[in-house]
């Protein structure tokens, strides 16, 4: 995975792969699609994908989903193994894969040494039944968050075996909503359950509703308030979803987008710190290519394929050059247009953003704002410091811009989880910020950037919050930085007559 050492051979390998029989060289394609930068390779992984399931009848999204390894596991995620006197288990528990040792029914702690001594080998073999249950865990959250930009519909076998039943899948796919139809025109949502009968989806109202067709829900298709009272019924039943789903972020298109056609630039003319940027492009599966100060290097544009494969969107961005004369480095980069383009057999031909289905646009969409908003310099609280004079407008301008969509989901979780919080008699929800009320004085944080204004006089504080500030608090989500960063600045802030750190105190005292 990840970058070969010899591209050449890395391709003859893939070719080789293709023409053995048998699922193993399907599983082992399909995960080195989801894990290869390379572009050169993974191309040819997926041509080689791509043929593979020509021969059985399947798209590629249908070759990635059946080939899919299950290490092993039982239903129910977990392996067990007789070690000398020990019962060693391999489980999936949560989101990661772990080894456990017992004997006699008793839980141990640790390996024993017994185990490390005498048995070495088979404990390396459990290990590595761990690491590669972690690896397709990884991967598997990535494939499945991408069908929210397909139009997949799957029979109900097919559903329970490959997203409830699966072993690995199934962590992720008991945790969504999904929505059923016996006609495919009018659809019920609902969670998944299992009965008597086997497998169900129970909607709002406790009722199951049953269909023989199955497809993920999305909120671009449902109404305002059952979107709503999926985010109260994640939160009341403390439910943490694989990602943002019923709380995810809506982009649709713009008048402004309209009348330019051919691009979008609701993300255009920010300053993002570059490294920080890129590592998120390729941890999103964007491929790009690498910012530098030689010929060629100053624009990039990044790719990602939506809706199956058939969609390819395009984030344009470029190099910021450094006052330093000596400073080659890439410290920032500005962003520009996002272009779309519909797969034409070996071809990609440009497509109107209008043309864009809503499923592909608002993905893309959302990416790119996740790009702006996590790695923007309006969101680092030390920039202010360091920051040099021609970035200052922008920077000011952005810390107190109005809310993205991305903010504006994060306005609402705010809202459903600060009523459950200790410190719900000292903090307001505004428009566009979270008044925290201390000991001291009054606090302004922002709902985008997370950066906070004291008052009376908006003098700016720079607080660096330690993970881990929201304590037990149940989150809906793990895919959002910013809302634990404003949650830990709050309750920090709400008790601010405690705060110790002198360079925090300082500036508070001032």
């Amino acid at each position: 995975s990840g970058f070969p050492h010899a591209q050449r051979t890395a391709i003859a390998a893939v070719r080789l792969l293709a023409e053995r029989d048998g699922e193993a060289p399907v599983r082992t394609l399909a995960r080195l699609a989801a894990t290869v930068k390379n572009k050169a390779v993974r191309a040819r992984v997926q041509t080689a994908l791509a043929g593979l399931g020509a021969l059985r009848g399947w798209s590629l999204s249908e070759v990635m989903e059946l080939a899919v390894d299950d290490h092993g596991l039982d239903s129910d995620g977990s392996r067990r193994v007789q070690v000398g006197p020990y019962e060693a288990t391999v489980r999936v528990v949560g989101e990661k894969a772990r080894l456990a040792f017992a004997r006699g029914g008793t839980a141990l702690k640790g390996v024993p040494a017994a185990v490390k001594a005498t048995h070495a080998d088979e404990l390396k073999q459990l290990r590595d039944v761990v690491k590669g249950v972690n690896a397709t865990l990884a991967a598997e959250r990535l494939r499945v968050e991408a069908l929210l930009s397909e139009e997949r519909i799957w029979a109900v076998r097919d559903w329970v075996s490959r997203f409830l039943d699966h072993p690995v899948t199934g962590t992720y796919g008991r945790r969504l909503i999904w929505e059923t139809s016996a006609d495919g025109q009018e659809w019920s949502a609902g969670l998944p359950r299992a009965d008597a009968d086997g497998w169900t989806v129970v909607g709002l109202d406790g009722r199951p509703a049953r269909g023989d067709r199955v497809r993920l829900w999305h909120p671009i298709r449902a109404r305002v308030d059952e979107t709503l009272a999926w985010r109260e019924r994640v939160l009341a039943t403390g439910l943490t979803q694989p990602f943002k789903q019923a709380f995810r972020e809506v982009y649709l298109l713009t008048p402004a987008e309209e009348r330019t056609r051919t691009y979008s630039n609701r993300f255009a003319a920010h300053i993002l710190r570059y490294r920080q940027a890129n590592a998120l492009m390729r941890g999103r599966g964007w491929q790009a290519g690498y910012l530098g100060t030689w010929d060629g290097g100053y624009d990039s544009e990044a790719t990602k394929l939506f809706g199956g494969g058939t969609w390819r969107a395009s984030f344009h961005h470029q190099l910021v050059e450094t006052d330093g004369r000596r400073d080659y480095d890439v410290h920032h980069c500005s962003t520009d247009q996002v272009r779309f383009a519909r797969q034409d057999g070996a071809t990609w031909e440009p497509a109107p953003v209008a043309d864009v289905p809503p499923l592909v646009f608002t993905e893309a969409m959302r990416d790119v704002d996740l790009f702006v908003g996590v790695t923007s310099i309006a969101t680092d609280p030390q920039w202010a410091d360091g920051g040099e004079d021609r970035f200052r407008d922008y920077w000011h301008r952005t810390v107190v811009g109005a809310l993205t969509p991305s903010a504006q989901v994060r306005r609402d979780a705010l809202a459903r989880l600060l009523p459950r919080m200790a410190i719900a008699g000292r903090v307001t929800l505004a428009e566009r910020y979270l008044h925290v009320r201390g000991n001291l004085r009054g606090y302004r944080i922002h709902l985008g950037s997370g950066n906070i204004l004291m008052e009376p006089n908006d003098a700016y504080l720079c607080i660096v919050p330690a993970r881990g500030g929201t304590g037990r608090l149940h989150l809906p989500f793990e895919d959002d930085p910013m809302l634990s960063t404003i949650l830990s600045k709050a309750i920090m802030l709400a008790a601010d007559d405690t705060i110790t750190d002198p360079t925090v105190l300082r500036q508070v005292a001032a």
